[in-house]
């Protein structure tokens, strides 16, 4: 009988609420949870949507994110952090406050800066502060097509070269989702090795793609934060999601 101790890392997120339980920090803790890890959190904001509109978003006080992230971190300790939705400059410059002071351990930024469509979701106060305050802090930055090339001011034309141009504040970084042809591919650029690695999955029709970036990146951390690699947590991390993605998740109803 193995008595050995399991390494269930914990992944601290930063992240919003949401009630239809298929994004946000919902779909996070549902992903670290089935990937192994013991998932916190500290809410930056809470968003009032059903499956046809997003009705409201309620922003929680700088000062009252600052102090979840505190109560938890000073206390308990993170083995990876990861960030979700923050939705302000003033947010924003508080949570890296708490990053710089608790650094020790892996961060992931997933930035939720556009939407799928390429429509701006935050000011650009809001990110400026992500490329000054919090890129230059993470281990690796995690943008959907649409995020890195709106980071980039261009279409994604020359893979290699637009991935090391994400990478320059410092991170690795993976771009999510990349259409090509029947496949979509997630690129990881690897700033530690300086190597790129594609990992293309099928195309599928689903109903319901929302949180499915909230999850790969969930999901990395989760690895990270049980001490693999950054090329072990994210192969690990794209074999979950084609479990999610293809095999039995939950559907909640697309609307009217």
């Amino acid at each position: 009988m193995n008595t050995e101790p399991t390494n269930t890392g914990k992944v601290f997120l930063i992240a919003g609420s949401e009630p239809l339980g298929s994004a946000g920090v919902q779909a996070d803790i549902k992903a670290i949870t089935r990937c192994g890890g013991w998932a916190a959190a500290a809410l930056t904001c809470i968003v009032d949507e059903d499956v046809n509109q997003i009705k409201g978003i309620h922003y929680l006080p700088t000062d009252l994110i600052v102090s979840q992230a505190e109560s938890f971190l000073s206390t308990v300790g993170a083995d990876c952090i990861k960030t979700g939705v923050l939705p302000s400059a003033e947010i924003i410059n508080g949570v890296a406050g708490v990053l710089r002071k608790y650094n020790q351990q892996p961060i992931l930024i997933d930035p939720v800066i556009v939407n799928f469509a390429g429509e701006q979701l935050v000011s650009d106060e809001a990110i400026q502060a992500y490329k000054e305050q919090l890129f230059p802090l993470a281990t690796i930055i995690t943008p959907n097509f649409r995020e890195a090339e709106f980071l980039l001011g261009h279409k994604l034309e020359d893979i290699e070269a637009d991935l090391r141009w994400l990478s320059h504040w410092g991170s690795s970084v993976i771009v999510k989702s990349v259409d090509e042809g029947k496949y979509l591919v997630d690129y990881l650029y690897d700033k530690t090795t300086e190597t790129i690695t594609p990992h293309p999955k099928k195309k599928l029709i689903l109903t319901d793609r929302n949180g499915t970036g909230d999850t790969l990146a969930s999901a990395i951390a989760t690895n990270l934060a049980k001490g693999e690699d950054l090329q072990t947590a994210v192969s690990r991390a794209e074999a979950y999601m084609n479990y999610f993605l293809a095999g039995p998740r939950y559907y909640i109803s697309v609307g009217k």
